[in-house]
């Protein structure tokens, strides 16, 4: 990830994922130069590594809740 997409550790998921989505939207309709296009799709996989990580830690939260939940329920 180069310095210019440094600012993808700072967003939110919903931020993310839908700069995400201009993204493929602006790659898919073509017309950039080659380090333009480069530059998108950088910022394309840091976006998507920051949804990645955003989900992975929501999974964790729920499989957390529900061991817990587990446990109270082993105790009735």
């Amino acid at each position: 990830m180069s310095d210019t997409n440094a600012d993808v550790a700072e967003l939110g998921y919903e931020r993310a994922r839908d700069e995400l989505v201009n993204v493929v939207k602006i790659l898919e309709q073509g017309g950039l130069d080659l380090d333009e296009s480069l530059a998108l799709w950088e910022r394309g996989e840091a976006l998507a590594k920051r949804c990645e990580e955003h989900l992975a830690g929501a999974r964790q939260r729920v499989e957390n809740a529900l061991s817990h939940g587990e446990d109270d329920n082993r105790d009735d």
